[in-house]
């Protein structure tokens, strides 16, 4: 006979991760032994910055970025996943995803560098070789190798999928219901135990405070926000987005305030977030209509969302 509503604990545990931390909210009967669970995920999103962080020299994303072209390098099964998801989203948005901006991103003062103007100068080149176009990938026999200097920066992805093995993690151990993040990127399974669906505050997007613009009610799905209002830097009075523009390998300059989208998978949502920062709702909403994307856009200083799919005005 299944546990009622009155007979779960509910169990809320985070920890610190890729610079931010990580959390998970379940309920599970008094007689659950919650310290297994929160060992395994802390050591799942550990894992994901161990291979994947560029703040880290001996990642493994550090010994592919350092590697030389034509150079194959050996590479673990979870950061092939999350480099082939990065390449398949790159091709699939026309390049406006692109894990190949690590140089841009480090140039500009947003890696564990500050911002440098000879970087700034050499990321601003006419003609930038993508991600997708750049990288080959092995997965039969673990291991990459580049066609090009590349350096590659897996921000946009890595936390998304931070969460999705959270949720991996929580399956193992029985738990089938739960809310699970990393930052602002966040994976619903399940309803609670009264039957509802979680509850999701999007953020207003505003630079100097935190105000709740909408709600979402999520089951079995994630959501993911990219905005200009949390991380920037200031130039000649004016904030730069630390989300970059392939195709001039600087900052946006032009953008929404905030994206976000839902999708099955949190590592999809986190990537899908950024592109459409870069794409923007002229772009972008066509694109997310065509692939079945629920997102929504937001801007500074304006009432009306534009979306589609569940956001739909």
């Amino acid at each position: 006979m299944p546990k009622t509503f009155t007979e779960l604990t509910r169990h809320a545990v985070n920890g610190a991760t890729m610079g931010t931390r990580w959390s998970a909210l379940f309920h599970m009967p008094d007689n659950f032994d919650i310290a297994p669970v929160q060992t395994a995920m802390a050591a799942a999103v550990d894992e994901v910055d161990g291979q994947m962080s560029t703040w880290k020299p001996g990642s493994d994303l550090s010994r592919l970025n350092t590697a030389h072209p034509g150079e194959w390098i050996t590479l673990p099964e979870r950061l092939l996943t999350v480099l082939s998801a990065g390449l398949a989203i790159g091709h699939a948005s026309g390049g406006a995803f692109d894990i190949g901006m690590g140089d841009a991103v480090i140039a500009w003062g947003f890696g564990p560098d500050v911002a440098d103007q000879r970087r700034i100068k050499a990321a601003r080149v006419t003609e930038r070789l993508a991600a997708h176009e750049g990288l080959e990938l092995d997965s039969a026999r673990g291991r990459g190798r580049k066609h090009a200097d590349l350096h590659f920066d897996l921000n946009g992805i890595a936390k998304g999928y931070g969460v999705d093995r959270l949720t991996e993690v929580a399956r193992e151990h029985g738990i089938d219901a739960g809310l699970f993040a990393i930052d602002g990127e966040l994976r619903a399974l399940g309803i609670q135990p009264d039957g509802r669906a979680w509850t999701i505050a999007i953020e207003e997007p505003a630079f100097d405070a935190r105000a709740p613009h909408s709600i979402l009610q999520l089951r079995d799905a994630a959501v993911a926000t990219s905005g200009d209002y949390r991380h920037w830097i200031d130039v000649d009075n004016r904030r730069l987005s630390h989300t970059m523009d392939p195709r001039l390998g600087m900052p946006l300059t032009q953008s929404p305030a905030s994206v976000t989208v839902i999708a099955s998978d949190c590592m999809s949502a986190d990537a899908w977030a950024t592109a459409m920062m870069v794409l923007g709702e002229t772009r972008g909403l066509p694109l997310a209509e065509k692939l079945g994307l629920s997102v929504l856009f937001l801007y500074h200083g304006t009432v009306e969302p534009a979306g589609c799919g569940l956001f739909a005005p």
